[in-house]
């Protein structure tokens, strides 16, 4: 099972529905953060910044912030019971670089949250979780925040099966 992060409140809502997913089938957790490879999108501009910003230690600082905070995100219980693994990719695009890794890993499901931004944000900024669905080679789930809470948080659920 495969949890795209950027972090969000949608982002937290389809990890724990990850967690549950990969708990309920016995499978491994993979949590993905994408962070722009912003360089690679300015180069060969004409006028580019890249004479005033270091722009490799830019990112290099950017992906290793973005790996420390999905690894925060993945407790002990997820690395034991789910052999869960966080990882922060550098990449142009963030879709096609978390297909890639679904590749790449053999991942069987993609859980990923979506904004739910209306019809103008949509046309301007695209959908992440919108060219998940089109082109993944595999089951997705999308969740929106506030989601429905058909996965319960773990207090709760403990609390259900001690009543």
């Amino acid at each position: 099972v495969l949890v795209a992060t950027d972090f969000g409140d949608s982002a937290e809502a389809a990890l724990a529905y990850g967690r549950e997913l990969a708990r309920t089938f016995g499978a491994t957790l993979h949590v993905v953060h994408v962070v722009e490879d912003i360089s690679g999108r300015l180069s060969g501009l004409p006028n580019a910044p890249e004479a005033y910003i270091d722009f490799g230690r830019w990112q290099r600082d950017a992906v290793a912030a973005g790996q420390e905070t999905v690894d925060k995100l993945l407790t002990e219980e997820d690395r034991r019971q789910l052999g869960a693994t966080a990882i922060a990719l550098l990449a142009r695009a963030e879709a096609p670089a978390i297909l890639q890794y679904a590749r790449d890993h053999r991942i069987d499901l993609i859980v990923a949250g979506t904004h739910g931004r209306g019809v103008f944000g949509h046309l301007v900024m695209g959908s992440v979780a919108e060219r998940l669905v089109r082109f993944a080679g595999c089951p997705v789930l999308v969740v929106r925040h506030p989601e429905r809470e058909f996965v319960l948080p773990d207090a709760l659920q403990t609390t259900a099966k001690s009543a």
